[in-house]
């Protein structure tokens, strides 16, 4: 025969606290699954919205060279005759890219300098004040609040040149 270990029973007071307690430690595991698997589901909706919204990129930047192109076409008076075919192609392309949320970046002279949506291609004196755009070389885009492309621009620098041959002895 087997000699069974027997405990001390516990008073109701006892078995009724552990039994509390390991509720307790129960509701507690369950409340941080819940809020890890809410945490997981608003992540996924973040990345799956943020994909989505820029899922075009792509796509759009190799659409700007072919307006690149017609414009230049249209501005150098290329064509001989009739451009209304050019322009009206250049109208469809461009409500395309509105369409898919691309906005032009197409700063204006004395438009402060702004690095994060502008590439300064060279600095130049001018009447202007230092760091604002003296002209555009090439607009810019962008998609949302990405830019795809950087407006090419040229700005303005102080008259006065910091450093200079004759200041050195």
């Amino acid at each position: 025969m087997q000699e069974e270990t027997v405990q001390p029973e516990k008073s109701p007071a006892e078995l009724l606290a552990e039994a509390q307690a390991k509720l307790e430690q129960q509701r507690e595991t369950m409340l941080r699954a819940i809020a890890d698997a809410e945490n997981a589901r608003k992540r996924a909706q973040a990345e799956a919205a943020t994909a989505q919204k820029y899922a075009i990129e792509r796509f759009a930047e190799t659409l700007l060279p072919v307006v690149d192109s017609l414009e230049a076409a249209l501005q150098g008076g290329h064509l001989a005759g009739d451009t209304s075919g050019v322009e009206l192609t250049l109208k469809q392309l461009r409500s395309a890219l509105e369409k898919s949320s691309i906005r032009e970046i197409d700063p204006k002279p004395g438009e402060r300098f702004d690095p994060y949506r502008h590439q300064a291609m060279a600095a130049v004196e001018a009447q202007a004040e230092p760091n604002t755009v003296v002209s555009v070389l090439q607009k810019g885009y962008g998609l949302y609040d990405r830019v795809l492309r950087p407006a090419l621009v040229t700005v303005a620098k102080s008259g006065a040149d910091p450093i200079s041959d004759t200041d050195i002895d």
